[in-house]
């Protein structure tokens, strides 16, 4: 096998290997807190972009459809500056536009128009603007009042709030943006808010007569206007937004109330109007789309064609947002929306209840459920299907998004499914990189291991093979044995089950005319009882060299000398004999094998030779085996078999069986050689077998005595009852 890649030697690294143990887990519960810090932290870089980008999907999709006509904008547009000039109009224009507009009764006036220099078209001014005036011309227009004066009486107990805009530079004084109709309560509200060096306002002889002064300064955050703050500090002087003064003007309330805790700003209060706030004091806007039933021209107000009706009760805005004149702001609805249309929205979130929210509560919902889904996640990726996997990640994001629209549409909450589903994303893709690199890593080290059992099969085989050639090797062949041999026909054949069997055979001569034959079988199989087999094969055949022409004396001592080992109490069947090759006097004995077959010669019928010899060797000890005998006649063949012939199976589990195997004995008198009644036998088994395993190993010796002289019956006797006694 090749050396390892650098990415797989990589991630073989104990350190990596303990980062990804169990199953990634240990990696993917610290990533998971990471995340959850990330997502907590309300200003993350990169998240609090796509948080925002979230809720102004909310918007774009599902604004808020205006249920009230409350708010009224009176717009210097394109129209006004075509049918009455340019811009900045006469301050005694404007003075005509309030009057107008305050005989209407509304509720409040506010001006988002700062006027922070005199007005140059001031009758008293005119002198240094039109060269070659009359003196006396002059000198009476000098006498006549100021365009800011005559906006200052038509301000003067109206109820008009002015516009102050905050600027950071310059020296600010508290009377440059005047006094704070602000109460506090709980804690001083300074420290959390907005704060500006100076403001701009209006000149202090109309920022005298107004009734209110507001902010009317708004940031945009990346661009785009979604939260304004309601308080601000502005030049050391706290000051309510303009949209939060207007309403206590309309109101007649002397101040705005607002609630402080420890951690900055809780609520703001007009009269019975009780604002939620965050702890800056900003509110999230909740915007409807552009409305032109919002608007009305300020040239139709002063031409009279708008009836009274229109500004009774209502909270009139005034300002510019002709094209050139207005400080246009981006907006989850809308990519450019002039700032008094915003103070109108503004306004009519506070007037409906319409605001957006984001208590504290949903932001530890947020986390709860991050951390929930990713502990899902961090259990359930390693187990499931990729299929499976990508399934419960779109289920858990699916549940964000769901509550997310569910928040906004039913309570105007803002609920962030962006992010927390971003980092679930992030959790599951390292999981599953993590599941799918251990999955790899359990699959090399699988392919190292079924290496290693191949190469170990391998040698095993080799080894096996070697030992099945040893084995055979020492299984004697009648060709060699016996070369030029008439007085008998004896052919063997063994057949293990596996590469090496517990069956065995052996036949030699003990002197020229008697031969030495037997047949075994180990109760063991396979390795241990090739092992044990060939031990007993080695000390039976030392044993009968021994105890020339004693059958049973060699089974008693061959049973000593096999038991005085035997560690692991295994046993074997055998079944020796000696022929007298002269006469066809046969000595046999058997130990717990099967009794040998004779197919006589002729018309008689095939019996089994079941006398004498006792259990298997080394099941009793000392056991007194007795040897038996019989005269074989020319022509009549003996047949030893081990039990893996009748209990051979079929693929049916069907076995050949005794009564199969006699059959087939019985049809062979006609055959001539040992050699064929073996292998007739063989065939038959195989036919049987078909391609079913082989249960047991298989071994067959057929022994046929051909005979050379006769020999009395007295005689024949005298041999039996000599072996008997033997």
């Amino acid at each position: 096998m090749g050396a390892p890649s650098g990415a797989a030697h990589w991630m073989e690294r104990r350190w990596a290997r303990l980062l990804r143990g169990g199953r990634g887990r240990p990696l993917g519960l610290l990533l998971l807190a990471v995340l959850v810090v990330l997502v907590w932290l309300p200003e993350t870089p990169g998240l609090q972009v796509l948080r925002l980008a979230c809720f102004d999907t909310y918007q774009s999709r599902a604004p808020r459809v205006r249920r009230s006509d409350s708010v009224v904008i009176v717009a210097i547009d394109d129209e006004s500056l075509k049918r009455l000039g340019q811009w900045p109009w006469p301050r005694t224009r404007l003075a005509r536009l309030v009057s107008r507009i305050s005989d209407a009764h509304p509720a409040a006036i506010g001006l988002d128009i700062l006027m922070p220099e005199y007005d140059r078209l001031s009758p008293g001014r005119l002198g240094e603007l039109v060269e070659g005036l009359d003196a006396d011309l002059a000198q009476k227009l000098a006498a006549m009042a100021s365009n800011d004066a005559v906006l200052a009486r038509a301000l003067r107990g109206r109820p008009v709030v002015l516009g102050v805009a905050g600027a950071d530079g310059g020296d600010a004084t508290p009377g440059a943006v005047g006094s704070a109709p602000v109460r506090a309560f709980g804690a001083d509200p300074a420290p959390f808010l907005p704060r500006f060096s100076t403001g701009v306002g209006s000149v202090p002889e109309i920022d005298g007569a107004a009734m209110g002064r507001g902010l009317v300064s708004v940031d945009a955050e990346r661009g785009v206007v979604r939260r304004v703050p309601l308080l601000a500090v502005v030049g050391g002087t706290v000051m309510p937004t303009l949209a939060l003064e207007m309403l206590r003007v309309a109101a007649r309330v002397p101040a705005v109330t607002v609630r402080v805790g420890a951690r900055g700003m809780l609520v703001a209060a007009v009269g019975d109007l009780v604002v939620p706030t965050e702890r800056d004091s900003r509110v999230w806007l909740h915007y409807s789309h552009h409305d032109p039933a919002r608007f009305v021209s300020a040239a139709d107000v002063l031409a009279g064609l708008v009836e009274a009706e229109r500004f009774q009760g209502r909270l009139v805005l005034i300002g510019a947002n002709a094209l050139g004149l207005s400080d246009a702001q981006g907006t989850p609805v809308a990519d450019q929306m002039s700032g008094v249309e915003i103070h109108a929205q503004l306004l009519e979130g506070l007037v409906e209840g319409s605001l957006l929210s984001r208590p504290t509560l949903v932001h530890w919902i947020e986390i709860v459920g991050l951390s929930l889904g990713g502990l899902l996640l961090l259990a359930a990726v390693p187990r499931l299907r990729a299929r499976r996997s990508v399934a419960l990640l779109l289920l858990l994001i699916g549940t964000f998004v769901a509550l997310g629209v569910l928040g906004y549409l039913g309570r105007g909450v803002l609920f962030d499914a962006a992010t927390p589903s971003l980092a679930l994303a992030v959790l599951f893709t390292v999981m599953l990189a993590l599941t799918l690199t251990e999955a790899e890593s359990q699959r090399r080290a699988l392919r190292r291991q079924i290496e290693q059992q191949r190469e170990a099969a391998a040698r095993l085989a080799g080894e096996l093979e070697a030992a099945r050639r040893i084995q055979m090797g020492t299984l004697p062949r009648p060709a060699v044995a016996f070369p030029g041999e008439t007085r008998f026909d004896l052919y063997a054949l063994l057949e293990p089950a596996r590469e090496v069997g517990g069956d065995l055979y052996d036949f030699f001569y003990l002197d020229p005319d008697h031969l030495f034959f037997m047949i075994g079988d180990v109760s063991g199989k396979g390795l241990p009882g090739s092992l044990f087999m060939a031990i007993s094969k080695a000390l039976y055949k030392s044993t009968a060299l021994r105890r020339h022409g004693q059958v049973a004396a060699m089974m008693r001592e061959a049973d000593a000398e096999i038991s005085r080992d035997n560690g692991e109490g295994l046993f074997v069947t055998v079944l020796a004999g000696i022929l007298d090759a002269r006469t066809g006097d046969l000595e046999y004995c058997i130990a717990g094998h099967e009794p040998p077959y004779l197919l006589p010669r002729g018309a008689r019928l095939l019996s089994r030779l079941d006398e004498g010899g006792g259990p298997p060797l080394c099941a009793v000890d000392g056991f007194p085996y007795t040897a038996a005998g019989r005269r074989l006649e020319p022509g009549d063949t003996l047949c030893l078999i081990t039990d893996g012939i009748t209990e051979a199976a079929s693929p049916s589990g069907e076995l050949y069986g005794r009564a199969r195997l006699e059959a087939l004995l019985g049809r062979l008198g006609s055959l001539t050689s040992a050699a064929e009644v073996a292998e007739t036998i063989r065939g038959d088994v195989a036919g049987f077998t078909g391609s079913a395993e082989p249960s047991d190993d298989i071994a067959v010796l057929i022994l046929r005595f051909a005979g050379t002289a006769s020999v009395s019956g007295a005689h024949s006797a005298a041999i039996a009852h000599s072996a008997i006694e033997r």
